[in-house]
């Protein structure tokens, strides 16, 4: 069975002037144009392609090789390129853009928004769409998430406590403020980790390591850094909480309790104004 809005692996039937015909059961073919059939592969009959399957312009289903930014059952930030009478078009990296139905909006948008959608498809039409309607789209049942674990996020919105990420594709969780020590916005795309998971089922995230292993992550990057740079690098213990953030992405005081491990390993001096390498 082929899955529409999703990439599947078909046997390749036939050549034709407009492309390949692709083996799609049941005594079923699906074209793959001309344009998109692979240079650096087999691609003859009974050669398996790895093929993205949508409908073109007529409704028709199609494949292709190139990369959507997203799949059926996905969650992305997209770019507003049209709106009609219809919805919105969003630009998901294929020839026919992307329909978000006006009953799907959850706020008005402008041609050139970004809006963060879940792409599904449509039990009556077969079609697929988006919806910015995120929350009927998330797990219900509980996160069994471990405290430390590293974790995709996609930031869908800020709020006065931070921003709302989606965990894995499945479920809510919030990048406190006081976690982020670097510029984010809404639609990137993130790795992070699971800080707490709360007796009320909310999960709270953090972009750093948790413990031991994130001072170990931060260690390396600061003597990477000072091999990059002859040695030196003017920061310390007594530099401006500002400065350190910007270099490496942390708050102060996970950078004193790096460079304070990598002292105590004979590694490094510590100055008032800069660190040395001693290897």
């Amino acid at each position: 069975m082929v899955h529409i809005g999703q990439f599947n692996r078909l046997p390749v039937l036939r050549h034709s002037d407009f492309g390949l015909f692709l083996d799609a059961g049941d005594g079923q073919s699906i074209l793959l144009p001309r344009r998109d059939i692979p240079t650096d592969q087999p691609c003859e009959p009974g050669d398996r392609l790895e093929v993205f399957v949508y409908h073109d312009s007529e409704d028709r289903p199609v494949a292709t090789t190139r990369m959507p930014k997203v799949q059926v059952g996905e969650f992305a930030s997209l770019k507003v390129v049209d709106i009609n009478s219809v919805g919105l078009f969003l630009d998901w990296g294929l020839p026919k853009d992307l329909l978000l139905p006006h009953s799907e909006e959850q706020r008005p948008l402008q041609v050139g928004d970004y809006c963060v959608v879940y792409v599904f498809l449509d039990d009556r039409s077969g079609r697929i769409a988006a919806s910015a309607r995120l929350d009927r789209y998330l797990d219900k049942i509980p996160a069994r998430y471990q405290v430390g674990e590293q974790v995709d996020l996609l930031l869908a919105s800020s709020t006065e406590m931070g921003f709302k990420a989606i965990i894995n594709h499945r479920h809510w969780g919030l990048l406190h403020r006081n976690e982020l020590f670097r510029h984010v916005r809404n639609g990137m795309h993130l790795k992070g980790y699971i800080s707490e998971l709360r007796t009320d089922g909310k999960i709270s995230l953090s972009l750093q390591p948790p413990g031991d292993q994130g001072r170990d992550e931060l260690s390396e990057q600061i003597l990477s850094r000072l091999r990059q740079n002859g040695g030196q690098l003017p920061l310390s213990d007594k530099s401006a909480p500002s400065a350190i953030t910007a270099a490496f992405g942390v708050s102060k005081n996970n950078f004193k309790k790096a460079i304070g491990g990598l002292y105590k390993q004979g590694l490094i001096v510590i100055h008032a104004d800069r660190i040395e390498l001693l290897e």
